[in-house]
């Protein structure tokens, strides 16, 4: 096969067994790579009531057909489980040399099962597999255990792993790609509760192409774009997503409000952080450079040196918190990194229980007598280390947004904006909150929004709707947003540090929308997409995701609009309620699902060839969904070195 080695491998961490099995080219054509190959994993293999931190949840790592070839911007890697944080689907994407690297093993996908009474990493060398002793590694940061597996393998390796959060099940913990990229939604936790410290890769061999000269071509263009484009150029490649701090209106003191441009302090605007930056610095085969390289200059951390400050380290660590100096701001993200946590809900836990704190709703000895209060770094950098460490107050943060709130009670569900898990602010009724309510991992950015949006390229966005390639609707917009989305984590493509449709769907700036893409497949894989089939390969994707959380008991008043108490008994909230419920029928309607339950019908997953998921739903009628089973407190592991 050309693009794919259709090959999979599969550990057994109960049996202590490894496998390679052929993929298959009818599953390879369905779902491309990615994203894709690991839900269909998912749906097959994941019991509909297994608790996510229990031996029998799955956890699956791929590429896609284009990551390990001339093309930009593929070194990505979806990493997809239960998430124990949700109790739905758990997916993120990770990108920096790992992806790129278990490609050129000549594996698409691994697929781990089962748990080891004993720590273990995987190592992979071309051809070779084997689980080693990781007893020296157990209690190590993800930069430590890095540097160590390094020593050991080579600096031509690639590496994924977890921290101690991992290792005490922090349910939102994250593995790290590299030391410095995260994959998010909980499957550090899950990899932590099977045991498996890390998988370190040396892979050496090219996949091969059907077309090199076209690939090659294509390449070039789509390169060419991204070295000349002025937006590209004069401002992703300098700024990264630190433009979304004058742009995108970051959430103030838990979301109680959103700023302006204007209204972000000096010191922590879009232009400050140069002042910390020692280089830039890109995943592998990324033209783009969007990350920056800084140095801590002053603080208990003085000298620390940190990649990848996002805009939500940024925002859901400082502005989100309270915290507006940006000494504070590295020190975190440095540490979320270090230990293995999804800045997002690690923030978001925090923020409310600020909020809490400040309202008086929590007591000073409710949270160990931290001074919680919005402008204490010093407290906050405390409670981080407690989250991770699942010490005190931070154990219960480290139960996630969902159980933060069963063990809180209302008065923190008041002032939660999650859905499903993960929380992205409350907003009324429109792309942002339908985006959020629909979005199959829980509330999300990153699912379809801001391209449905047309966030940060409206030209082309506009040409795009104008000549019929998107639809004119909002609620058109964003399911084609979601698909576009869907189909990009299979190919695996990033999909822009400032979230881009230039990025999304390759070549869409000369050949809209799905030509050039299929011009791509076809010189990688000899396959010769229609642009429906990739269309229908997005669709299909995201219809399965609905499956797999319908069939875990996700129902349609799960996805909700967020809304505080304050608008909530109002005559607007009930009135927005309702807005909202319209947006939500024309969704469902769009989506081919039962406009009553949320539920993908027959005649929908019929049509995309999911009969499978068809059966599956006609066959299972779960219990309602309550978010994830949690254990009593004192039953996790806890403690580890401080980071």
């Amino acid at each position: 096969m050309f693009g794919w080695f259709n090959c999979r491998l599969r550990i057994d961490l109960t049996s202590k067994t490894i496998e390679r099995e052929p993929i298959g080219e009818e599953i390879l054509r369905a779902f491309i790579g990615g994203r894709g190959l690991n839900d269909w994993i998912l749906f097959n293999e994941v019991p509909r009531d297994c608790d996510p931190l229990m031996p029998d949840n799955v956890l699956c790592f791929a590429p896609g057909p284009l990551t390990g070839t001339s093309m930009p911007m593929n070194s990505r890697c979806e990493v997809s489980t239960i998430g124990p944080h949700s109790n739905i689907l758990g997916d993120g994407n990770g990108g920096n040399l790992f992806p790129y690297k278990m490609k050129l093993s000549g594996l698409d996908q691994i697929v781990v099962t089962g748990s080891s009474n004993e720590p273990l990493y995987l190592w992979i060398d071309n051809d070779t597999a084997e689980l080693r002793d990781a007893h020296d590694f157990w209690g190590l940061d993800t930069w430590k255990c890095s540097d160590k597996l390094k020593e050991i393998h080579g600096d031509d390796i690639g590496i994924i792993c977890i921290g101690q959060a991992g290792e005490n099940l922090v349910r939102f913990a994250s593995v790290i790609l590299d030391k410095y990229s995260s994959a998010a939604r909980g499957a550090g936790a899950v990899m932590g509760s099977k045991k498996l410290k890390a998988i370190a890769i040396r892979g050496t061999k090219k996949p091969d192409v059907a077309d090199p000269e076209a690939l090659s071509i294509l390449a070039k263009e789509d390169r060419n774009f991204f070295l000349t484009n002025p937006f590209q150029k004069g401002t992703v490649s300098r700024v990264g997503t630190h433009y979304g701090l004058g742009s995108w209106f970051p959430g103030w003191r838990n979301n109680s409000k959103y700023l302006s441009k204007d209204e972000v302090p000096a010191q922590i605007d879009t232009e400050a952080w140069k002042d910390y930056e020692i280089k830039r610095a890109a995943c592998h085969t990324c033209p783009v450079f969007c990350k920056d390289v800084y140095k801590i200059p002053d603080g208990p951390y003085t000298g620390e040196i940190g990649s990848a400050m996002e805009y939500e380290g940024i925002h859901c660590l400082g502005i989100n918190c309270g915290i507006l100096q940006p000494s504070p701001i590295m020190a975190m993200q440095n540490l979320a990194d270090k230990y293995g946590m999804c800045v997002i809900p690690l923030g978001n836990c925090m923020a409310v229980a600020k909020d809490l704190c400040n309202r008086g709703l929590l007591a000073p000895e409710d949270v160990d007598w931290l001074d919680l209060s919005w402008k204490n770094d010093e407290d906050q950098i405390e409670l981080i280390h407690r989250v991770a460490l699942r010490q005190g107050f931070g154990n219960i943060i480290a139960e996630g947004e969902i159980g933060m709130d069963k063990i809180l009670g209302s008065d923190s569900s008041d002032y939660n904006d999650q859905v499903k898990g993960t929380g992205r602010g409350n907003f009324p009724p429109g792309i942002f909150a339908l985006a959020h309510a629909t979005s199959t991992r829980g509330a999300d950015h990153l699912r379809g929004r801001s391209w449905a949006f047309g966030e940060n390229e409206i030209e082309l966005f506009e040409g795009l709707v104008r000549d019929g390639y998107i639809p004119s609707d909002d609620v058109g917009k964003l399911v084609a947003s979601e698909d576009a989305c869907a189909l990009n984590d299979c190919i695996g493509r990033c999909k822009g540090s400032v979230n881009s449709w230039v990025n999304a769907v390759p070549l869409v700036w000369k050949y809209p929308l799905y030509t050039g893409l299929a011009k791509i497949l076809k010189a990688a894989t000899g396959v010769d997409f229609t642009e429906k089939e990739l269309s229908d390969a997005g669709k299909r994707v995201y219809l399965l995701e609905l499956t797999i959380n319908a069939l875990r008991g996700i129902k349609r008043k799960d996805n909700r609009l967020v809304q505080r108490p304050e608008l909530r008994d109002t005559p607007q909230g009930a009135a927005e309620r309702q807005q909202f419920e319209i947006m939500l029928d024309d969704y469902y309607n769009q989506r081919g699902c039962n406009t009553a339950t949320s539920i993908p019908s027959r005649e929908a997953l019929i049509a995309l060839n999911l009969s499978a998921a068809a059966d599956a739903l006609d066959k299972n009628h779960p219990e309602t969904w309550d978010g994830p089973p949690l254990w009593p407190l004192g039953q996790y592991p806890s403690g580890g070195e401080r980071s």
